[in-house]
This record gives structure tokens, C-alpha cells and sequence, in this order.
């Protein structure tokens, strides 16, 4: 793909943006990228394992996106697959000599975000912002340019080794990682990457990896009582919503720590059915982060505790379910000190920064750690995106030219072995 197709290959992605999970005419689309490229496709059950997936999207929910799908161009049949078997797409690529397998984490996803309309943002202005309530907010559709843009650029086969592209569901969230690490696509890699945007940095600066980032548990919290009339027989209730109020401020008082950084948030809580009701049913989630691994499974043990509680105050069961998780990450040296040798070598970069402290959380954090655990080597390559708005907001925007650079930098360390 010259520099031409690269970009309206990203601009397809951008304008039809699609969130977790539901990335059905995205997956058509790479899969459609590759298919006369020397490789190998794995999709469905081969590439992931959903049965432990907590809130799945509902049939309903995966069929409407499917049929925006078609109504953009997928054909029907296709559509229909990855409605059915899911959309990760793990595409592989021998080269012609023995040396490691490397593996790249490219995430699909958009955001539920309604993008901006404003004349002075870049793909308002030129056609390509989408218009379907959600949006590439945080550059996935750029991410996965880079990694077709990559396996075109490796067609010739001419490097040691092979590779392997993980185009990962569900990244926001942190929910499409473990379904890949699941069915086994992570076991065999030597070298894992990510690559991500990064849109407060400028185009042609690069961060040889990321480290530490924040390990999370996503949680949801099902408390259900008993309905009564409010007036008539409140004593007859089990208030579901009191208990679930209460946990939520117990929750947001629990005790910081000295030994690592910690984020503990209630995000959402729905509850009850009418104002003259005792609530017999409420749902919450809610989030634990931390720059240590061990300390996060401790805030989730603790919200357990916590959530037992408060259910036995109001008499109420209560059932609590991770949904997302991540990891920390500590990148490899020696594969740190490797890129920031290519991306020193390339023209079009004016700026390496080693590495950079990650303040979010990111579930490739999961494959890298994977692989380090197998005895393989690891590390996150940002690419600075020069965007005009921050991540996750309406005017988020990636400049063009880095997606090359990306895939630039990429083939050079593989090439090189």
C-alpha cells in the first residue's frame, strides 16, 4: 500500500467507526486488506475466546451494527460472520529465514462519542468524520492501518523470522486482550509489541516504550431485593438501591495507599423502577487502578468485602463480576534500546524519548506480560500524533503522515531481526 492507499484506507476505518466488540465492518474491511497478501487469517474461535465475556453485546445490538455495516459497503455474508463469530482478526506472515516470531497488538475500536462537526476539524472538513454516534477518539483506526500497512510492507517475505498481527476487540474497556490471550494466539510469540498513537506528541516523536501504566479491574455489581409498596408495607422490601448507595460510598472512602498510586471510581448506578416502589434490583460498576498489580487485586478484595456488606445491611444479595482487566508493564531493555536505535536512524524523526510513564491503562499491557512470562521480551511503541484535541474527546484527529512513519519504524526492527 503507497501512502495514498494508507490514507484512505484509515479514512474508511474513521468514517465508519464501531465500538467494543461490534467492530463487524472494521474486521470485513482488514481482512478484505490482506487477502491477497501471503498470509495466513485467523478469526472466530481461533483467534478468541469469548465465553467469559461479561455483557457481551446482545444479539439485538450485534445485528443493528451489522446492518450498518452492510448499509456502509460490507457485503451481507461477511457481515453476518463476524456478527456471529466475533471480530479479532490474527493475521500471520512467514518470512523466507529462521528467527523469532514477533507479535503486534493493533486495537479496532471506537468510542461511543459523537465526533465534531466543526468546519476546522480536519476530518469534518474533508469528509471522512463519522456520524453513527460513535468514534475513533482515541486513533484505533490508525493503529490498524499501521498493522495492514505493515504485513503489505513485508509481503516480500525478505526477513528472519515471521509475524504475527493481533487486531484486538474491545481495547476501551479492557476487555478484548484476555479473550485473545485465551485462545492461545500469545503462546508462541518471542517478541511482543504495541503500537498506539500518542496525540500530545507531536508527529515525528516516538517513545521507545511505555512503562508502568495503571493495572484496573473493571467491575459490575448486581444487587437484587424485593419490591414492596413504599407507603403500604415498606417494611416488606428489600431495597436494593440503599445497599447499593451505601457500597458506593464506602467504596469511594476506602484508604489510599503509601506504596503505590490508586484510583477507585463508581461510575455508573441504575436502580429501581418507581418513586412509590422499593427498589428491588440495582446495578453498579465501578473501577480499581493502581500502579501496582498486587495492590489493585487487594482494592478488588476489599470492594468484595465492601459490596458483602452493605447487601447484608438491606437483607439483599448482591453478585459482583469482573468485566475488564489490565496490567502494569515493564518493557525490556534490550528491545527499548533496539527501537530507540531504529527511530534515532529515521529522517522523519525529530525527537526519541526512551521511555515514558503510562498514566492510563491499557489491556496489550496483559499480551506483553504474557509473553515476558513465556521468556519472551516485550514493549509499547508510541508514535506522537500530533492531534489538534486530547485523547477521547470530540476533536481528537491523528496527522496522517505518522501512520507511515509508524510502519516505518516497525519493518525496520523486523528486517533488521
Amino acid at each position: 500500500m503507497d501512502i495514498e492507499e494508507l490514507r484512505a484506507f484509515r479514512r474508511e476505518l474513521h468514517r465508519n467507526p464501531e465500538p467494543a466488540f461490534v467492530e463487524i465492518g472494521t474486521a470485513a474491511r482488514i481482512a478484505r486488506a490482506v487477502e491477497d497478501l501471503p498470509v495466513t487469517v485467523l478469526t472466530g474461535k481461533d483467534a478468541h475466546d469469548l465465553s467469559p465475556v461479561v455483557n457481551y453485546p446482545s444479539p439485538r445490538t450485534l445485528a443493528e451494527w451489522a446492518a450498518r455495516a452492510v448499509d456502509s459497503g460490507i457485503p451481507p455474508e461477511q457481515a453476518r460472520y463476524f456478527q456471529e463469530n466475533g471480530t479479532a482478526l490474527v493475521v500471520d506472515l512467514a518470512g523466507v529465514r529462521p528467527g523469532p516470531r514477533w507479535g503486534l497488538r493493533a486495537d479496532i475500536d471506537a468510542l461511543p462519542i459523537r465526533e465534531s462537526a466543526d468546519p476546522a476539524h480536519f476530518p469534518a472538513a474533508n469528509g471522512f468524520a463519522a456520524a453513527n454516534g460513535a468514534m475513533h477518539a482515541c486513533g484505533h483506526d490508525a493503529n490498524a492501518t499501521i498493522g495492514v500497512g505493515l504485513l503489505h510492507r513485508l509481503a516480500d517475505r525478505d526477513f528472519a523470522g515471521s509475524l504475527r498481527v493481533l487486531f484486538q476487540p474491545a481495547e476501551e474497556g479492557v476487555r478484548g486482550a484476555q479473550t485473545m490471550i485465551d485462545a492461545g494466539v500469545a503462546d508462541d510469540i518471542d517478541i511482543m509489541l504495541a503500537v498506539h498513537m500518542a496525540g500530545e506528541l507531536g508527529v515525528g516523536h516516538v517513545v521507545g516504550s511505555f512503562t508502568g501504566g495503571m493495572a484496573t479491574r473493571k467491575l459490575k455489581v448486581d444487587f437484587t431485593g424485593r419490591a414492596s409498596h413504599a407507603a403500604g408495607s415498606p417494611e416488606s422490601g428489600r431495597n436494593a438501591l440503599l445497599a447499593a448507595a451505601m457500597a458506593t460510598l464506602a467504596i469511594m472512602a476506602l484508604p489510599r495507599y503509601g506504596s503505590a498510586d490508586t484510583r477507585l471510581n463508581v461510575g455508573t448506578l441504575v436502580a429501581g423502577d418507581g418513586v412509590n416502589i422499593v427498589p428491588a434490583s440495582a446495578v453498579m460498576t465501578c473501577e480499581a487502578r493502581a500502579t501496582d498489580d498486587e495492590v489493585v487485586d487487594e482494592l478488588v478484595d476489599r470492594i468484595r468485602s465492601i459490596v458483602d456488606g452493605a447487601a447484608r445491611t438491606q437483607d439483599v444479595e448482591a453478585a459482583l463480576v469482573v468485566t475488564g482487566r489490565s496490567a502494569t508493564v515493564t518493557p525490556d531493555d534490550d528491545l527499548v534500546d533496539r527501537i530507540v536505535d531504529v527511530a534515532g536512524a529515521h529522517p522523519g524523526v525529530v525527537e526519541v524519548i526512551r521511555t515514558q510513564a503510562f498514566a492510563g491503562s491499557d489491556d496489550a499491557n496483559l499480551l506483553i506480560r504474557h509473553v515476558q512470562r513465556r521468556d519472551g521480551k516485550g514493549a509499547y511503541l508510541m508514535i506522537g500524533g500530533g492531534s489538534p484535541g486530547p485523547h477521547h474527546s470530540a476533536g481528537f484527529d491523528v496527522a496522517e503522515e505518522s501512520i507511515p512513519l509508524g510502519i516505518d519504524l516497525l519493518e525496520s526492527l523486523i528486517r533488521q531481526g
